[in-house]
């Protein structure tokens, strides 16, 4: 087929000339270019942010949402929300590999998570079998093509597909805690119970140790138990992140007015960048891993309220960031359970 774009500019179809992401559609056909990966889709794990706002169109209908993907795919030639502006990451067998495609240990048949959104990725989708109104994954039958550019990780067979699928989606959240955080830090993590938050406040306890304290704010109820239920908070606190006063209260009273050193905004809905600035110190720094997050909001709102703060836009990459995301679940099996329930997977059992 010849080589095409490291970067797939080959296959954008509108507009031309730019990069895939920003790119309106791809083109999706199914043949494998030399430097290209041919998948067999599988598996689809939404963009939290992007299926919130899908059910939420959609007023909790399943099939609507079914409807609404395939649209989406069928108009763009890749999952791409035109809303939120986010994707998510797929799971897929490998069925061709262009003799220019890195990575000489990959082979036909191989089953790979995709660590690229799917923003960029070329999808094709024949069905929607199933859709988990809960997690956001999807059973799906397809074709997707991965650039030479594109992180990739193979499943591992320690860990069930569905659980090991959620965690890698959100890789980037944990590695960049672990990467930020640092010895005897007051860290907040907004959006808490959801599986970045988790993930991130097991680094941000790991990295803030004895003398640094871990603040896990999070709306559920329920979410909230679990939090204190595995320790990986030094306080949990039962708050609306889009309440910028709340939080404000919230964060201060278990402060003693002295605010986050750092603070990771984990939360899939929007109006949160100014709770989570006001939740920070003036030196201090807010890392955004959520793609509902509206960064001119966060920019503007830290003027608005004259606070000094750094502002780090959450980026989904991180060298090792996919291997540090199953360890962690390998190392906490209070949260590997926890991940095993809400995935519906029982333990001991390692689906395939």
């Amino acid at each position: 087929m010849g080589l095409g774009d490291r970067y797939g500019l080959h296959r954008v179809v509108e507009p031309i000339g730019v990069l895939p992401q920003p790119a309106w559609k791809l083109d999706a056909t199914p043949i494998c270019h030399d430097n290209e990966l041919l998948l067999d889709v599988e598996r689809l794990n939404i963009d939290s942010a992007s299926f919130v706002q899908l059910k939420q169109e959609a007023a909790g209908d399943s099939e609507q949402v079914k409807e609404k993907i395939l649209q989406i795919v069928s108009e763009r030639g890749k999952m791409h929300n035109p809303v939120t502006g986010s994707g998510g990451m797929l799971l897929g067998r490998v069925l061709e590999k262009g003799t220019h495609f890195p990575g000489s240990q990959l082979q036909c048949g191989d089953t790979i998570a995709t660590l690229v959104s799917l923003t960029l990725t070329p999808l094709q989708l024949d069905q929607i079998d199933e859709v988990d109104m809960n997690t956001g994954q999807i059973a799906v039958r397809g074709k997707a093509i991965l650039f030479a550019s594109g992180p990739y990780a193979r499943l591992p067979h320690d860990l069930p597909e569905r659980v090991a699928l959620a965690a890698l989606d959100v890789c980037g959240a944990p590695a960049q805690t672990a990467r930020w955080v640092r010895a005897g830090q007051t860290v907040a993590v907004l959006g808490a119970g959801g599986k970045s938050g988790l993930l991130s406040l097991y680094h941000a306890k790991k990295q803030a140790g004895l003398r640094g304290r871990v603040l896990a704010l999070e709306a559920h109820s329920t979410a909230c138990r679990e939090i204190a239920e595995l320790d990986l908070a030094d306080e949990v606190l039962h708050v609306d992140a889009t309440d910028p006063v709340a939080v404000l209260q919230a964060v201060h009273d278990a402060t003693a007015g002295e605010l986050a050193d750092i603070t990771i905004n984990c939360v899939n809905v929007a109006d949160t960048e100014l709770s989570s600035i006001l939740a920070t110190r003036t030196g201090g720094a807010v890392y955004f891993f959520s793609t509902a997050v509206r960064f001119t909001a966060a920019s503007l709102g830290a003027e608005g309220v004259g606070k000094d703060v750094h502002l780090l836009i959450g980026n989904g990459y991180a060298q090792g960031h996919a291997q540090l995301a199953l360890n962690t679940l390998r190392q906490h099996q209070g949260l590997l359970h926890l991940f095993r329930r809400r995935y519906g997977v029982a333990d001991g059992v390692n689906p395939r």
